[in-house]
């Protein structure tokens, strides 16, 4: 039997994804800072992790040597205009969206390795291929965990350890109730920030469910060799093609006007 850790997995994208593995009869670790609060679930035992705090992350060390797949989803949502985000929150984001998944990866890398076997996927986001006005520390940390992701496929591959990347669009999980927010009172961007901030809780309202987002992750897992990205949500289908035929400035436009931005 495989064993999968899925972080972040008390709600959300993580939750529905502990549960579909476990569904399909792995053996399911979820995390959560607060585990004792998590009603439980068939067939997932909850573990203490707080991607904050690196003793918590290395306190797993020997948990994480049997486990064959990591699904690294715990992550916080940010955004505000790019000279108003204060430095610890920037580096509290820089430690929960990168760091942390970076290390727990280190320490399950070797345990998969040796066995010949392993999965990490990195739930990413699609605004790291599409970047979005006064998301900008939000879009750093995604395009840095896809970009770890993509380096150490090529290291790891030749081991049966593969990496990916699952990139989800607007999805309707509460994270808009969650995210953070830094904007001066008097800031010169207020107007447009709101504008982006409502156009964003809209589309995702409006967005796919966690349940197809985890379909897509299980998915991921279970390919002989999973490809190095996947996209789900927000006609992804449709719009990744297209940018590849698109002049960058046109698909920078057609985000923005997505997002009520349009200039």
């Amino acid at each position: 039997m495989r064993t999968a850790l899925v972080t972040g997995a008390s709600s959300g994208i993580g939750l529905a994804t502990a549960t579909a593995l476990a569904a399909r009869g792995y053996r399911v670790l979820g995390t959560s800072r607060h585990p004792e609060t998590v009603a439980p679930r068939p067939g997932v035992e909850y573990l203490p992790l707080d991607l904050t705090e690196p003793e918590s992350i290395e306190a797993l060390a020997e948990r994480v040597k049997t486990v064959d797949i990591l699904v690294n989803n715990a992550g916080e949502s940010q955004s505000g205009p790019f000279e108003e985000l204060p430095g610890d929150a920037l580096r509290r984001l820089f430690q929960v969206n990168v760091l942390g998944p970076v290390r727990l990866t280190q320490l399950t890398l070797p345990g998969m390795r040796e066995r010949g076997y392993g999965r990490v996927v990195m739930v990413g986001s699609m605004l790291a291929s599409f970047p979005l006005a006064y998301r900008s520390s939000y879009v750093a940390t995604k395009a840095a965990i896809k970009g770890f992701s993509n380096g150490a496929r090529h290291e790891f591959s030749p081991y049966g350890v593969w990496f990916t990347t699952v990139e989800p669009g607007a999805i309707s999980t509460g994270i808009s109730e969650r995210r953070t927010s830094y904007i001066e009172p008097d800031s010169p961007h207020r107007r447009d920030y709101e504008r982006m901030l409502a156009a964003l809780n809209r589309n995702e309202a409006a967005g796919a469910s966690a349940g197809q987002v985890a379909a897509t992750i299980v998915a991921a897992i279970e390919k002989d060799k999973p490809r190095q990205r996947y996209a789900v949500g927000s006609n992804a289908a449709l719009v990744f093609p297209a940018r590849r035929l698109l002049p960058v400035w046109l698909a920078e436009k057609l985000t923005h006007r997505r997002h009520d931005l349009a200039r």
